[in-house]
């Protein structure tokens, strides 16, 4: 692992380091805050899964959640949406390929061998991550914003126990159920529809999968909402299923940094209530 920069913000240290991912085969690049801790400590951490087109560098310049991190004591990590390089196949379309991962392990070519962010975000990032950094693993929550918001729900919703708080912003809630979703499942895994439900939050609660507890806000100014976030397929999940859940539709909102940035403080002293025991 390699730093890239390092800069004082808040009280805390933000950092960003890049390494050889076995994952998938590339060069990764991820962002780490740190607030300034006892000698020893071990601080919780909060897993923040990005959107379409964004690296690790949309919510480390734009989230604002520093301030809000160190008065918590949160350890902060934003990976980045997909693998990068000359090699890695790539697609026309913003909405597939580079910058557009969808948290998947493909199984189809030529994806298959490079586009492995399930396996790095559930496995080998957190590995590399607590070797590293004053992290208890212990006390992990995770969240995201649209593909990344999906990304957070399904992989909390596939590892029971392991986040003890779970949140997104305007997330995509079915990707069985919108273009987005149809494309890059169809792309990245086949045509066999029954494997995209792994992938897919409302089909895991569907099936018996629970969270401790969720936090979403939704703008209701996101252009998104009707055609691909479909909200309420996972407002009706939840409570079907009677998985607890906080749905905040936010008047006004749309699907922008401007959103993310006026709602993190309180996704992250959220997160705290559950990470702090």
């Amino acid at each position: 692992m390699e730093q890239v920069s390092s800069w004082r913000a808040h009280g805390g240290t933000q950092g960003v380091y890049t390494h050889p991912s076995i994952s998938t085969g590339t060069p990764m690049t991820f962002s780490v805050f740190v607030p300034d801790h006892a000698p020893g400590a071990r601080l919780p951490v909060l897993w923040y899964l990005s959107g379409l087109t964004c690296t690790h560098a949309n919510v480390t310049e734009k989230g604002e959640y520093r301030a809000a991190c160190a008065a918590r004591g949160i350890v902060f990590v934003a990976p980045d949406t997909s693998p990068r390089g000359d090699e890695v196949p790539d697609d026309e379309g913003y909405d597939f390929g580079k910058g557009a991962g969808f948290y998947v392990d493909a199984t189809e070519a030529p994806w298959a061998a490079n586009f492995r962010m399930r396996s790095y975000i559930e496995s080998e990032l957190p590995a590399l991550v607590g070797a590293h950094f004053p992290v208890d693993l212990a006390r992990q929550g995770i969240t995201g914003h649209s593909m990344g918001g999906h990304g957070a729900l399904t992989i909390a919703l596939r590892n029971p126990g392991r986040f003890r708080s779970v949140s997104a912003f305007a997330p995509i809630v079915s990707p069985l159920s919108c273009p987005w979703g149809e494309k890059a499942l169809g792309g990245y895994l086949g045509s066999d529809r029954a494997a995209w439900a792994q992938y897919d939050a409302c089909a895991l609660i569907a099936d018996g999968a629970r969270l401790p507890d969720l936090l979403v806000d939704q703008g209701e100014a996101d252009t998104f909402l009707d055609g691909q976030l479909k909200t309420h397929l996972l407002a009706e999940a939840c409570a079907a299923a009677g998985q607890p859940a906080t749905i905040r539709m936010q008047p006004g909102y749309d699907h922008s940094y401007y959103f993310i940035s006026t709602f993190m403080a309180d996704h992250v002293g959220w997160h705290a209530e559950r990470l702090s025991a």
